[in-house]
């Protein structure tokens, strides 16, 4: 028999004795519940990065050079994103082509994260640009030699394999910039397709018409129509359309498609960040991207890759900026222009955002007062001539001393390889009677020996402490030059704004 006793169930058992039952209270019953939730979500959310992390490869780190950039002491980094036309594993049927092909690179932008990871920079890489292409690592071992004018896309083919060389490419822009490359990301057609589709499209804007022909100029009519003038969103096999055309559109050529790409990339991001970057909004994409995603082994797993996008959450529309390398054409090629390159290198090592603002997130001086002034800046090398020699195998060396003397009044005669290219130390090689003038020179170049080699000229010998040392760009910064500030767009840009997509703007 049952019965209750101020609320509590008692029970009568036959031999009369009574028993107050163990009844559950209804907050035991919630933590239970909750407990089981929590269980069965760990497991969950453990499933789905066990999942995610089976999708995602990565490049062999052998292949990284042994003389890379330091390090820089603030929290900045440089992620390269590599957009591969490999036409292997399912490719070929969204961009054409042999699906026995090699890859190919056909889209590179350095990503610069500020320090006080309120601010990026998105720096595009023409595919044409001549560069040097240091040694790089083959799939048997061995290293090639570094190549000289060479188109920059040719680094990420070095080998002639089918998921292409992201390590050589990586070598690549860190001669090239003299930054340290932290991250490398190489994302095929297939993932990009798929990544439009998860963020359920990206706004653009067409300036006219586009048809098949625009697409594929080796066509003989100009085919079905692809996009209508105007806004539109676009995603999958249409948004890949967009991103790659060249000839229809503006001037036909691949600066062109530069801009209409970061135009679509500054979309991207407006719809990602709409739409709130948070784990569960991630997770969809994450799934998507690794599916054709290769990376460096420092991003190898999902937490590391989710981690990463989340540290960009405070960055804003306004202050996630695109633009182009400082370039010009050198007949079909292009060239990289000096010393604007080298300044935007600099203004980046030192978290310098284009429009002159520290984002290094370091605390100013109380009362606004004004950091001490840099030993160069009172250095003038008027009447001072000067030839520059590359010590090392860093090629951005040269353009950042060029770029320091001439800055600082000095003429600078002619530049050229050393004798040797693994100079560990800066050394100023001065002639009779020269030895005031070449002290002056030393100012710009911290810790450089002098040396007295007789003759009549001054030689600046660039040796490894340079990489690292500084020079009077890294210390003091110089102004982004209009090359650069003058091109650029930002994620809140409207998508129908500048679009000639052409070398004149």
């Amino acid at each position: 028999m049952t019965r209750t006793d101020g609320g509590a169930r008692m029970t009568t058992t036959r031999d009369g004795r009574t028993a107050r039952g163990r009844g559950r209270s209804p907050w035991r019953t919630m933590l239970l519940i909750a407990l089981v939730v929590v269980m069965l979500g760990a497991v969950g959310l453990g499933w789905i990065y066990l999942k995610l992390n089976s999708g995602i490869h990565t490049f062999d780190a052998r292949g990284l050079s042994g003389h890379r950039p330091a390090a820089g002491p603030s929290r900045s980094e440089n992620v390269l994103v590599i957009g591969s036309d490999a036409r292997n594993d399912g490719n070929s049927s969204l961009g054409g082509g042999d699906t026995n092909d090699i890859g190919r690179s056909d889209t590179a932008v350095l990503l610069h994260v500020y320090a006080d990871h309120k601010h990026a920079l998105a720096v595009s890489i023409p595919r044409d640009t001549l560069v040097t292409i240091p040694p790089c690592r083959l799939p048997d071992g061995s290293w090639t030699k570094s190549q000289t004018d060479a188109m920059f896309n040719s680094a990420f083919s070095v080998g002639q394999t089918d998921k292409g060389n992201p390590a050589c490419t990586q070598n690549t822009v860190e001669q090239l910039t003299g930054l340290r490359v932290d991250h490398t990301v190489v994302v095929d057609f297939k993932g990009f397709a798929a990544l439009t589709g998860v963020v359920g499209g990206v706004q653009v804007c067409l300036p006219q018409d586009v048809y098949e022909k625009d697409l594929d100029p080796n066509r003989a009519t100009r085919g079905n129509l692809l996009f209508k003038k105007g806004e539109q969103t676009v995603s999958g096999q249409q948004a890949l359309d967009y991103v790659r055309i060249r000839h229809g559109l503006g001037d036909g050529s691949d600066i062109g498609r530069i801009k209409r790409q970061q135009a679509f990339l500054a979309g991207l991001v407006k719809k990602v960040r709409s739409d709130g970057i948070t784990p569960v909004n991630l997770l969809p994409l994450a799934d998507a991207a690794t599916k054709s995603l290769t990376v460096d082994p420092g991003l190898g797993t999902a937490n590391k890759l989710i981690s990463f996008a989340m540290s960009l959450k405070d960055i804003g529309l306004h202050d996630t900026k695109f633009v182009t390398l400082p370039w010009r054409y050198a007949g079909e090629r292009v060239a990289v222009v000096e010393p604007d390159a080298s300044n935007l290198w600099a203004a980046l090592k030192a978290d310098r955002t284009i429009d002159g603002k520290d984002a290094s997130g370091k605390k100013q001086p109380q009362g606004g007062a004004a950091a001490s002034p840099s030993p160069t800046q009172s250095v003038s090398g008027a009447g001072i001539d000067v030839a520059v020699y590359n010590g090392t195998t860093l090629s951005s060396l040269t353009s950042r001393a060029v770029s320091a003397l001439t800055e600082h009044g000095f003429t600078v005669t002619g530049t050229a390889r050393a004798s040797s290219q693994d100079d560990a130390t800066t050394v100023i090689e001065y002639g009779a009677a020269l030895k005031p003038q070449a002290e002056t020179v030393a100012r710009l170049f911290p810790g450089a020996q002098l040396h007295f080699i007789g003759g009549s000229g001054i030689n600046v010998v660039l040796g490894a402490s340079y990489a690292t040392g500084g020079s009077s760009a890294a210390a003091t910064p110089t102004t982004v030059p209009g090359s650069v500030t003058d091109d650029a767009r930002s994620a809140d840009d409207d998508p129908c704004s500048d679009l000639t997509y052409g070398s004149g703007g």
